[in-house]
């Protein structure tokens, strides 16, 4: 009995022990990044990295000259057009008599347009300020900052610990595969952190904007040929003599049909007479007066 409540004491102490060991450490940890940020900041070594990203829409009275005047603004402030989109959407359409083998084609349409583009972060304010003039009005405008100053000091940091872990691999390497896959890795790893910063570094130096811009649903008229068969057919009077025409074919060509029949018609009449007779004579013999005493 006292072994076993031994044992539950020192099962406790083992665990308390481990509770006060896994504190003290992340303490020291704490304790470590805080260190490492202030020595970064006495160094110079963190350095402010602001992202901005921006959206506009806007109503325009032309999304094609918008679009071409867009992208010229663009290149004169060193930006550069990612993505663009036009897209008319048709609302109603309708098509009325012109002439005799032509319609008018009546369409009403809204068109869209959609434009990603980059622009030097230096400008960004500027360039919202001309594309606001461009605009009808302004229908919203937003802004988005991001602080990537501690994710680029992170990357900064550990590409440099990266590289001197290599340092040390090499200097006890072996011909042993796992010494050599493990160098890599890491230095697979120190590039993707390099490829990290310099993408944070062109999303500080570059902003992206989204614009989105749209005009008023718009008439357009076009002459078009007629396509309503019925309006081809000839007139009244020669669709009149032609049908005539016709009538007097088929009228003959039924003739011609019956005339195929001849051994019909006449085994019909000769029948016919037959029995006639035979009844004129039936209706005598019906009809007979009584003789006279």
């Amino acid at each position: 009995m006292m072994k076993r409540h031994f044992a539950i004491v020192a099962l406790a102490a083992i665990i308390f022990a481990g509770c006060n060991a896994e504190h003290k450490a992340e303490n020291v940890d704490y304790a470590s990044t805080d260190t490492i940020t202030a020595e970064a900041i006495a160094n110079g070594e963190l350095v402010e990295k602001m992202t901005k990203t921006a959206d506009m829409r806007f109503r325009v009275k032309d999304v094609q000259r918008t679009k071409e005047d867009l992208s010229t603004t663009i290149k004169k402030q060193g930006g550069l057009v990612m993505e663009f989109n036009i897209n008319s959407t048709i609302r109603n359409s309708e098509k009325v008599r012109f002439s005799a083998d032509s319609l008018k084609e009546i369409t009403s349409y809204r068109t869209d347009g959609y434009m990603v583009a980059r622009v030097p972060s230096d400008q960004l304010d500027n360039f919202t300020n001309q594309v606001a003039g461009m605009a009808v009005f302004v229908d919203n405008q937003s802004l988005k900052m991001e602080d990537k100053s501690m994710d680029y000091l992170e990357n900064k940091l550990k590409a440099e610990n990266r590289i001197e872990a290599v340092e040390r691999i090499n200097k006890v390497a072996t011909k042993k595969s796992a010494n050599v896959e493990t160098s890599l890795n890491i230095k697979d790893d120190y590039v993707d952190r390099k490829i990290e910063n310099l993408s944070i570094d062109k999303r500080v130096k570059y902003s992206t904007i989204s614009l989105s811009f749209y005009q008023d649903n718009t008439i357009k008229t076009m002459i078009v040929a007629n396509d309503n068969i019925y309006d081809y057919k000839p007139d009244f009077f020669r669709r009149l003599g032609l049908n005539l025409v016709d009538g007097w074919m088929y009228f003959k060509e039924f003739i011609l049909f019956l005339s195929r029949l001849w051994m019909f018609v006449l085994a019909g009449v000769v029948a016919f007479f037959v029995i006639r007779y035979y009844a004129k004579k039936q209706s005598e013999k019906t009809f007979l007066p009584p003789p006279s005493n």
